[in-house]
């Protein structure tokens, strides 16, 4: 059945390429429709005036007349629609008014005919489609439809093909969801027959590649069923050129040589103060890697007490890594005998390939590591640190304070911003690598390697694109039931939709696509450069939640209200507060203070009432997470409420009652000191903001969501 089903769908699409088109008409799009189960309405092509009314007449009712012609993708704009047309009078009218308009629109559009299709019964409308994004390949849309599709931008979007279930939670991802389950009195439409309209257009874009995009708008969805009024299909104009590929151990392999190395060489090391080379040189050695490093430069015996060789290939024994500090036009004969050294990573530091123009020296090097079988990371790159193996290859400045968050940049600016916020918060890293150009090694595997690196428990990447998404998805899918992965995705355009044939290729822009698809793949994205670098910091910190109850605990009321909202904000959920629990905080706050959700303690309370309440909200079981609001006063100074709090922390987690707790404090500048002493405690805590601590927790509920520890995956 579906051998046979390919094979009519194979032989339409030929003969359209045999035709010079890409775009088919709408008979050609029935007999698609038709061969995968997508629902379309009873129509005939009428060629001339006589089939129309003859064929109008097969119908029980009132029939949509439409211009049939493979130059004119866009009927409505031409005239070239008639709704509603019942009477042998009207479709001769209707017949001459579309075959007029066509011709006055395009006057030398090929006419097959009129297409005659029954009226579909009044309902929602909405768009099922599929588009072929640059960087995740087949992607199927789903959204509210009809003329408004374009402004509303109402759609969701998931890689291609889906299964039943995707396919039915991308009816609740809209923000439209609620009309489609009814509203004022009105039934649903049939969830399980919009949900196969879409799961059919998705495998049939998966099957076929060359199909570029695919719209059903409207879809009429009823209570009864879910119909295309319009289906309209384009084909590629040519194929994208397969992507080199590697096998997963095959990733592991090359990435463990390259951030566990036990010999290095440095290709253009220098003895000379401001060279690149010089700074490489000195960072591995005074970084204190206990690997060998071996300097090669043909102008010099020694390097910074090092013997250093004319050449790579003069090196003894085996080498992991060659760093290249040599300016671009030197960097492909050099790497022609790190190839014959058999050396598996090359670490491009050097610009002036494909980001100054330069796309041949940069597909050369490419061909040549390909020839070879060397990794390339870069090139235009500020190097990378690996810190549990005292490894800084880089010319910027040294990092030496190991932890479990690896953090990645395709910039080097935004890699130094990284290196300078570590430092100041003392955050602790696995590794900081610089991608660069992506020449070769990307984020799929660096996101592979980090997921098996036991030093690292959390991992966050700045990106401006990635070059294979669904590979991307792929390691994301692997990677995030074990640890978060936080993305900071720049560039948000849309520039994918500027030429799109289609309503569906139109509303993929970019961004969209992204958002969608990275939070299919449990992907925490980040919306700003400092929410990344908060969000890997605290994320390893904070427990994973049991449940969804979040209880504010606060000593000002404005606050409480502020984090109240935060809460909201972040997709988390307020507890409802039942009599017992209720009664239990009252016995601990002043008469004008107030239980409930946020518990407002009131903000001239001693330490004991702090500790008191804090306690409570870990002793209960049915409370999963704390957010507390602190305001600073002499009764319980900044550095008092943080040293309770965190001694009640530490007291739980001792009996293994392990529960996310973050806090806001307001205050004067001595709020700052006990934040960082919190942080260090394991309660993410930051002064004068309400929204930050909230958002850190609210990234770690959509981490245990993904990673499936929570219902309501992402």
């Amino acid at each position: 059945m579906a051998e046979d089903r390919e094979r009519r769908v194979r032989a339409l699409i030929d003969s359209v390429r045999a035709q010079g088109r890409t775009a088919l008409t709408a008979p050609e799009g029935k007999v698609i429709a038709d061969a995968y189960g997508i629902a379309v309405p009873g129509e005939e092509l009428a060629r001339d005036v006589e089939e129309a009314v003859a064929y109008a007449a097969r119908f029980d009712g009132p029939v949509v007349m439409k211009i049939v012609s493979p130059d004119i993708l866009h009927k409505t704009d031409a005239g070239g629609v008639v709704v509603g047309v019942e009477g042998a009078a009207d479709v001769r009218a209707a017949f001459h008014r579309i075959v007029r308009n066509a011709r006055a629109y395009d006057a030398d559009a090929r006419v097959e005919g009129v297409q005659v299709q029954e009226l579909l019964p009044k309902g929602t409308e909405v768009i099922v489609g599929a588009v072929t994004d640059p960087t995740f390949g087949k992607v199927v849309a789903f959204g509210l439809g009809g003329v408004l599709v374009e402004v509303l931008k109402d759609v969701t979007f998931r890689l291609a093909p889906v299964s039943a279930d995707e396919a039915l939670s991308m009816l609740d991802s809209i923000e439209a969801a609620e009309v489609l389950r009814g509203v004022r009195g009105q039934a649903g439409v049939d969830r399980w027959a919009l949900a196969e309209q879409i799961r059919r257009v998705s495998h049939l874009v998966a099957d076929f590649p060359e199909i570029a995009e695919v719209d059903l708008n409207p879809v009429i969805a009823t209570p009864r069923s879910a119909v295309a009024a319009d289906i309209r299909i384009i084909l590629a104009e040519r194929q994208p050129p397969p992507r080199r590929t590697f096998t997963r151990e095959e990733i592991l392999t090359s990435m463990r040589r390259l951030m566990q190395p036990r010999s290095i060489a440095v290709i253009g090391a220098s003895n000379e103060a401001g060279k690149i080379g010089n700074s490489v040189m000195r960072n591995l050695v005074d970084g204190g890697f206990a690997g060998e490093i071996h300097p090669v430069n043909p102008r010099a015996d020694d390097i910074l007490g090092r013997k250093a060789y004319k050449s790579v290939t003069d090196v003894p024994g085996e080498v992991d890594v060659a760093v290249f500090a040599i300016p671009a036009r030197f960097v492909a004969a050099a790497l022609e005998e790190v190839g014959r050294k058999k050396i598996p990573n090359a670490v491009l530091i050097p610009s002036g390939f494909a980001e100054t123009g330069e796309q041949e020296l940069q597909d050369e090097i490419v061909a040549i590591g390909e020839r070879h079988g060397i990794r390339l990371l870069g090139p235009n790159i500020y190097g990378y640190y690996s810190t549990w193996q005292d490894l800084c290859a880089t010319f910027c400045t040294p990092y030496d304070v190991k932890g479990g968050v690896a953090l990645t940049s395709q910039s080097g600016g935004i890699g130094m911003a990284i290196l300078g916020f570590a430092r100041t918060t003392r955050t602790g890293v696995s590794a900081i690598v610089g991608l660069g150009n992506k020449s070769d090694l990307d984020e799929d595997d660096l996101l592979t390697w980090f997921g098996e690196d036991p030093r690292t428990e959390c991992i966050a990447m700045h990106l401006e694109d990635l070059k294979d998404g669904r590979a991307f998805v792929a390691a994301a899918r692997a990677t995030v039931p074990k640890k978060p992965v936080v993305v900071l995705k720049a560039g948000r355009t849309a520039a994918g939709a500027k030429a799109a044939g289609s309503h569906t290729g139109a509303l993929a822009g970019d961004d969209a696509v992204y958002d969608d698809i990275l939070r299919q793949a449990g992907v925490i994205r980040a919306p700003g450069l400092n929410d990344m670098l908060e969000y890997a910091r605290g994320l390893p910190v904070l427990p994973a939640p049991n449940g969804d109850n979040v209880v504010i605990i606060t000593g000002a009321g404005g606050s409480g209200v502020l984090l109240s909202d935060a809460v909201t904000d972040n997709g988390l959920s307020l507890m409802e507060i039942p009599p017992d629990l209720d009664e239990a905080f009252r016995r601990f706050i002043p008469p004008f203070g107030a239980a409930g959700n946020p518990v407002d303690i009131t903000g001239g309370e001693p330490p004991s009432t702090y500790e008191a309440t804090i306690r409570l909200g870990l002793e209960d079981p049915r409370i999963h997470a704390l957010v507390l609001g602190y305001w600073h006063t002499i009764v319980t100074p900044p550095m008092v409420f943080a040293e309770l709090t965190a001694r009640v922390v530490a007291e739980f987690r001792e009996r293994g009652v392990e529960k996310p707790v973050v806090a806001s404090l307001a205050g004067d500048v001595e709020v700052e000191e006990a934040c960082q002493y919190l942080y260090e405690r394991g309660v993410v805590a930051y002064p004068y903001t309400t929204e930050r601590p909230v958002a850190v927790l609210g990234a770690k509920y959509r981490w245990a969501r993904a990673a499936g520890l929570l219902g309501g995956g992402s």
